[in-house]
């Protein structure tokens, strides 16, 4: 609630509405985007909990029976909400052209990633049955464990969102700064590599997950732009978005 003063003295309530409330952000007129999330959130819960398929195909390699179960990988993996949640807010408040591309990719590779648990579900059977030490970390694994079942598990969802992440960091320009590029480029690899060490997911979910989001990747971002601009490209291309907008004041 706003308060101000009327032409009389007295305060009049002005409601704080959306429009008022995301002054300012670039992408404003496109937050209606965002509920794709709740209507993919119901389609999957639908697909977890209401559909009983005849049959799981059960994902797993040699590979994964080398790979040693970690909690310390928990923290990249719960991580991946807020890395998820960040991008959305940041290409939402500074790149509308970013957040939409972003909706987009979001939209495709979940859409299919239903698709294909529709079409082929799957699971695994890879979760530790005792954990060897019990601490923090490990109390947070077994949260996960009890309300994340172990079926459609491929593609990963964790890799795919992830790798949105990484694409619309690089598309909103925070690559021209060598700090942004290491941060994300690392937290991506972490969190792809919790699924495995928390035995969420199989390497082959994994690589399902990388392929998925390079098809949608090459859908998306290349015929729009014909690849990623150049930094001397952004700077200038912000110069004159600059240089326009104090014309215009």
């Amino acid at each position: 609630m706003i308060k101000n003063e009327s032409p009389a003295g007295g305060e009049t309530t002005a409601r704080l509405g959306p429009g008022r409330l995301f002054h300012g952000w670039a992408a404003r007129k496109q937050l209606w985007m965002l509920a794709y999330w709740p209507v993919y959130g119901a389609l999957f819960f639908a697909l977890e909990r209401l559909r009983r398929p005849a049959q799981y195909h059960v994902m797993h390699t040699e590979v994964d029976d080398w790979i040693p179960f970690c909690e310390g990988f928990v923290i990249p993996y719960v991580f991946w909400f807020l890395f998820l949640i960040g991008i959305h807010c940041y290409t939402a408040k500074h790149d509308a052209a970013a957040f939409k591309r972003l909706m987009a990719f979001v939209a495709i590779s979940h859409t299919c990633a239903l698709a294909i648990f529709f079409l082929f579900p799957t699971c695994q059977h890879l979760r530790p049955l005792a954990f060897e030490r019990q601490n923090l970390l490990t109390r947070i694994t077994a949260f996960f464990y009890r309300i994340d079942t172990s079926t459609n598990v491929c593609p990963s969802l964790h890799v795919v969102g992830s790798m949105a992440v990484w694409y619309a960091a690089r598309d909103a320009g925070l690559f021209s700064h060598r700090g942004c590029r290491v941060f994300f480029s690392a937290a991506t690899v972490l969190i792809c590599l919790s699924t495995v060490f928390l035995k969420q997911h199989s390497v082959l979910d994994v690589a399902a997950g990388l392929l998925l989001s390079d098809l949608v990747c090459r859908l998306v971002y290349r015929p729009v732009r014909g690849g990623y601009p150049s930094t001397a490209e952004r700077w200038k291309a912000r110069w004159q978005e600059r240089r326009r907008t104090l014309r215009r004041t």
